[in-house]
């Protein structure tokens, strides 16, 4: 499948197992919103619950999941970070921060 999504970064995240994935993903998408910028992050994974739990994390973050398909057993997710959404995106995983530090 061919993309032609602004790709800023790529994190491979493969090995890592429920909910490391989820979670540094997280750490990326706030490092770009924290510097205000946009584009997508593509995300390498092969946790068998990587597509359940990149697509929650989009639906409860603000974010876009763009793609998210396998092969060879390593799922390919592109996570969308808008400018339009910077400061929901921020404010919503600062509270994330807040909940899981309490």
């Amino acid at each position: 499948m061919q993309d032609s999504h602004d790709i800023v970064t790529t994190l491979d995240l493969t090995g890592l197992k429920c909910p490391l994935p989820v979670l540094k993903a997280r750490r990326a998408v706030k490092a770009m919103a924290d510097k205000g910028e946009t584009g997508v992050i593509a995300v390498l994974a092969d946790d068998p619950a990587a597509p359940l739990d990149f697509q929650h994390f989009c639906d409860t973050s603000g974010l876009a999941l763009l793609r998210n398909d396998a092969q060879g057993g390593v799922f390919t997710l592109h996570i969308e970070v808008r400018a339009e959404l910077r400061t929901i995106i921020v404010r919503r995983l600062a509270v994330e921060n807040l909940i899981l530090n309490a």
